[in-house]
């Protein structure tokens, strides 16, 4: 994580709330895509995790991690884990942001450009 962002003490509730606003973005964002045609993933969302299921039968899957105030990102190109720090989910070893680890998985293993955003 680089050295000016550190960590941010949650309470529990605000953790919930900020892990189920990145969930609930993710799923809203291939909602779109899906009505516009654009890329058919699938998804499948129960409590904290959202599995994310492309055409060619790979998978991403977000998890929220409670007790550690982490989010986990499974994807073809490995597993990262990310804690929310000066506004952002950032990757607890190099620093990345969610959206665009998320972003360039995706991308990756539906054969086409894609971009997440962070919610609003």
């Amino acid at each position: 994580m680089p050295a000016d962002s550190h960590p941010a003490t949650l309470s529990d509730a605000e953790y919930r709330a900020n892990a189920h606003a990145v969930l609930a973005s993710v799923e809203a964002c291939i909602d779109a895509w899906l009505q516009d045609d654009v890329v058919d993933i699938d998804t499948n969302r129960s409590g904290g995790l959202l599995e994310l299921s492309f055409e060619n039968g790979s998978k991403i899957v977000l998890n929220t991690q409670a007790p550690l105030q982490e989010l986990w990102l499974a994807a073809r190109s490995g597993g990262f884990h990310y804690r929310y720090a000066a506004g952002q989910w950032v990757d607890t070893r190099g620093g990345a942001d969610l959206f665009d680890a998320l972003s360039a998985c995706a991308s990756e293993q539906a054969g086409k450009p894609l971009r997440f955003l962070p919610p609003t």
